[in-house]
């Protein structure tokens, strides 16, 4: 492994460009190769098998074109795909998102935290997993909400149907009084803002982000991987789609 070798960023679509904003904040010398695999979004919907079969292939290609470490900036591709990815490149890092729900949990008395996801990461092992390590420090609602994803997809993060299927989707769990919302979609922080505005301005928002990054940081700390400061990394930018704009969206959300 080199120094100047880039980093992989790899999601389903737009969504890990908002993990790949954190990553080049905390680590601006680094270069970064970020794919979307919009020809097969999204993932959400897929079978864990299929999830994993499609990560494995990108991750595959990365490590061909010769990338230092890679980050899973997708919550569904971390839980199908992380563990198996890792036991494969044992001596490559392979970074994964979780949705934060123990910051979350930690941030008050018992709170009441609802879990926006898709329905694939809402129903792995992993997550379920991770509700069951914290079910006794508060109460913790799975809402599925896998349109937030084509909302992204689209350009589409200010529209009056996403607030309108915002308000939908609260509805069903607004009956009693939220403290927390975690954002368990790497698409979900484009709309933050609407998701606040529907949530209330006095919910806390959570994302795994800014951790992810911390971890990858870590990682290539361990190995005497990072580059030196001083200068300014590159991003590749990288897709399936065959939309000759998608590049141009992706570009305008990491603006953002």
């Amino acid at each position: 492994m080199k120094r100047e070798q880039p980093i992989g960023v790899f999601d389903s679509g737009l969504g890990g460009v908002s993990v790949l904003r954190e990553l080049v904040s905390l680590l601006p010398a680094e270069d970064f190769i970020y794919f979307g695999d919009a020809a097969h979004a999204p993932y959400g919907e897929r079978s864990e098998r299929e999830i994993r079969a499609l990560t494995t292939a990108q991750v595959d290609r990365m490590a061909a074109a010769g990338v230092k470490a890679v980050v899973l900036a997708c919550n569904t591709a971390t839980s199908a795909a992380c563990a198996p990815l890792r036991r494969r490149y044992r001596g490559m890092p392979i970074i994964g998102m979780e949705p934060a729900l123990k910051p979350a949990i930690l941030s008050g008395n018992r709170p009441r935290v609802v879990v926006m996801a898709t329905h694939a990461t809402l129903r792995q092992k992993k997550f379920a997993r991770l509700m069951e390590r914290f079910k006794e420090a508060g109460e913790i609602v799975k809402l599925p909400c896998p349109e937030i994803v084509e909302f992204v997809e689209r350009g589409e993060i200010h529209s009056d149907a996403l607030m309108r299927y915002l308000e939908e989707r609260f509805s069903s769990v607004s009956n009693v009084p939220v403290d927390c919302v975690v954002l368990g979609c790497t698409h979900f922080p484009f709309v933050r803002d609407a998701i606040q505005a529907v949530a209330g301005q006095s919910v806390q928002i959570f994302d795994g982000a800014a951790g992810t990054a911390r971890e990858l940081e870590r990682r290539l700390q361990e190995l005497d991987a990072l580059r030196e400061e001083g200068r300014r990394g590159t991003i590749a930018w990288l897709s399936s789609s065959d939309d000759p704009h998608y590049i141009e969206r992706a570009k305008m959300l990491y603006a953002l």
